[in-house]
């Protein structure tokens, strides 16, 4: 059966309502399962400690079926560029210690902007069951599942922008398995909305999954 994977990125205390307002369209449109990327500790703190009613929202979301993933540490440009590989298994240590405080220990990983460095390969390869990049989802037991993440690229690196347009034709031609990208910002862009809402229509015939699913 033909699937979508729909994550959303960004998911902090500054960014909670618009969160769930998404998560709330995606299940208008159907969408019932949905992978939320954390960002464990922004601006230095963990994200409990500014909104515990965050953290009371992921669980909720995780007992209906979705999926929490740890989106890096702090989410800063190119934060784990320059890490060896002892810092860098801190770091994402460290995030995955305050995700797992709040109650939501996650099981998967994506670098902010899918922004990896060798160092970071590595650790998540041994670490967590599964981590994405743009590509593909990769799993620690079972190998890669190659598919294209679509994205607006409202709020990440410019070379992973792709037009209202592009991204439908995109979702024309996904394969077996689809993954769609969303951002809080993007509901700041009527055009973006327009194109998301295409998407979801047309596949509304696809099965909902979570990259958790995905992992097995």
């Amino acid at each position: 059966m033909r699937r979508i994977a729909v994550a959303l990125h960004d998911v902090e205390p500054r960014t909670f309502e618009r969160c769930a307002l998404i998560r709330d369209w995606l299940d208008d449109h159907g969408v019932d399962r949905v992978t939320l990327l954390v960002i464990p500790a922004p601006d230095l703190h963990p994200f409990h400690d500014r909104r515990p009613e965050l953290a009371d929202w992921l669980s909720e979301r995780v007992r209906g079926g979705d999926a929490v993933a740890q989106h890096g540490l702090h989410h800063r440009p190119g934060e784990f560029a320059g890490l060896d590989e002892r810092d860098t298994r801190r770091a994402v240590e460290a995030g995955r210690r305050v995700l797992r405080l709040a109650g939501v220990g996650p099981r998967g990983f994506v670098a902010p902007a899918y922004a990896y460095t060798t160092a970071l390969r590595e650790t998540l390869a041994v670490s967590f069951d599964w981590w994405a990049t743009l590509g593909a989802v990769h799993r620690r037991r079972a190998g890669a599942t190659p598919a294209p993440a679509l994205c607006l690229g409202t709020s990440t690196a410019l070379r992973r922008r792709l037009s209202p347009p592009l991204v439908r034709v995109g979702a024309l031609l996904a394969g077996e398995l689809l993954r769609l990208d969303l951002h809080p910002a993007d509901l700041d862009h009527p055009r973006h909305v327009g194109a998301l809402e295409h998407v979801l229509q047309g596949a509304s015939g696809r099965r909902p999954v979570t990259y958790d699913d995905l992992a097995g």
